[in-house]
């Protein structure tokens, strides 16, 4: 999944089909309930549009609270019915029970972000406004390849993506002018990785952050890891699981290895592995795998730290890729003015007026620093010169490109997935064993399955 504000994607990942509303609902923990029990998700006020986020007001960043406080007001001064935002805090929007909660009792929102990993959750069980009347084909067009392709379901759009957010491997300098190191001794391979992490670990520092917490985050993260070597959970015909090949369980192995060496920590500090501040710019660790939006959190909540950027390390053989996630903004089908929620997210974010391209710009380039998924706002971006930020030119120009867009597996292959990462990093269980057992599981479910395909 992609990472929140503080906390989002090349080749694509193979289709994928996912059980529709009922297997949605019970990973929801709404498996009692049908597809028309989520229905008049709507807020109390009639004349209001309930905007659920984690950015703000009142989020960790105050640079991107500001910026969606002026998208509300911007809505209010000329719209109605006008916008009401309620700030839900990263970890329980992203793993609590608190959007799904609201949808289950029928009082979620009217506006929500979602990312493409919980996507097919929400548009199977019908809470998610088709967009595709609100946006002109010149709009469409704009996006660039792939952007909307985890949003869209027969050739119907039913989000908005805001960004796209790369994974890399960021890096202090300070910690590695301290070991005696330099920017040419950053790891290129897995085992360079391990061997670096083990020069930069101190008693007081981990040589390496990677995600412990269990989640669609997690998941997110490990991906290119599995993908590097050819691994996946799907056979190309989608009939059966490939979870157990060699390069899966190579993916699994590394991060266990780094656990059991003391290379990485068992739980990263502050909101988990997507926090540079808490991590790596605090000095806990020297290497963290994160994304694109540490290079704008760094430089408004640690300006003086320096650190550099490199592309993911690959296995023997195996290919450079990461994963891009990436928020979307969708509206409610069910809610009490879906007309006004989806004219909402098309005014926002897929409008080709001028204040529509530099609202865009800001968040992508300024306050939150993510790809822009506009052809229309890169362009205006490089007239500013907003990509000369040297690690942000090396995003740009080097790790995107090789990104592979964050899947939509099914909740149930997600599940399975995370609690063999779980195993293997936390519990110390055998990969290959491990890895048999998701296969098995993954097969179970294709077996049965007959829901909609994903990118």
């Amino acid at each position: 999944m992609s990472e929140p504000p503080r906390n989002p994607r090349g080749a694509a990942p193979p289709l994928l089909t996912r059980r529709a509303a009922l297997g949605g609902l019970t990973a929801l923990g709404l498996g009692s309930l049908g597809t028309g029990a989520l229905t008049s998700c709507a807020p109390s006020n009639a004349d209001e549009l309930a905007f659920w986020n984690f950015i703000g007001p009142g989020g960790t960043s105050q640079e991107q609270s500001d910026w969606i406080q002026r998208l509300a007001a911007a809505w209010n001064a000329d719209h109605r019915p006008k916008v009401r935002l309620r700030y839900v805090p990263n970890a329980d929007y992203l793993n609590g029970p608190t959007l799904q909660t609201a949808f289950s009792a029928n009082h979620g929102p009217d506006v929500f972000m979602l990312s493409p990993g919980d996507f097919l959750r929400y548009h199977n069980a019908g809470v998610l406004a088709d967009l595709t009347p609100y946006l002109n084909a010149t709009v469409r067009a704009d996006y660039l390849p792939g952007a909307l392709d985890s949003r869209t379901f027969e050739g119907r759009v039913y989000g908005l993506p805001m960004e796209s957010e790369p994974l890399a491997l960021f890096y202090s300098t300070e910690a590695f002018e301290r070991a005696g190191l330099s920017a040419a001794d950053v790891p290129r391979t897995w085992d360079q990785l391990l061997d670096v992490a083990d020069k930069l670990t101190t008693a007081r520092r981990f040589g390496l952050v990677v995600e412990t917490n269990p989640g669609y985050y997690q998941n997110f993260t490990w991906y290119p890891f599995m993908w590097m070597g050819g691994g996946s959970p799907l056979a190309a015909d989608q009939r059966r699981s490939t979870f157990d090949s060699k390069a899966t369980v190579a993916a699994l192995r590394l991060w266990q290895e780094a656990i059991n060496r003391g290379l990485a920590p068992g739980r990263p500090q502050g909101s988990g592995g997507n926090d540079s501040i808490s991590n790596l710019a605090a000095g806990y660790c020297a290497m963290q795998q994160v994304g694109i939006w540490a290079i704008g959190e760094i430089a408004e909540l640690a300006p003086d730290f320096r650190y550099g950027v490199a592309p993911l390390p690959v296995p023997e053989g195996g290919e450079e890729l990461t994963c891009a996630g990436g928020w979307a903004l969708c509206a409610n089908a069910k809610g009490r003015d879906p007309d006004a929620a989806a004219r909402f997210v098309a005014w926002a974010l897929g409008g080709s007026d001028a204040a529509c391209i530099e609202r865009s710009r800001q968040w992508n380039t300024k306050v939150k620093m993510t790809i822009p998924v506009r052809d229309s706002v890169r362009r205006a971006a490089q007239r500013q010169g907003d990509f000369e930020n040297p690690a942000y030119r090396l995003f740009v120009d080097r790790i995107a490109p090789k990104a592979v867009g964050e899947p939509r597996y099914p909740v149930e292959i997600y599940r399975t997935i995370s609690d063999t990462l779980q195993a293997c990093q936390l519990d110390n269980a055998d990969p290959a064993a491990s890895a048999a057992q998701a296969t098995e599981a993954i097969d179970t479910f294709l077996s049965t399955y007959d829901g909609a395909p994903i990118q």
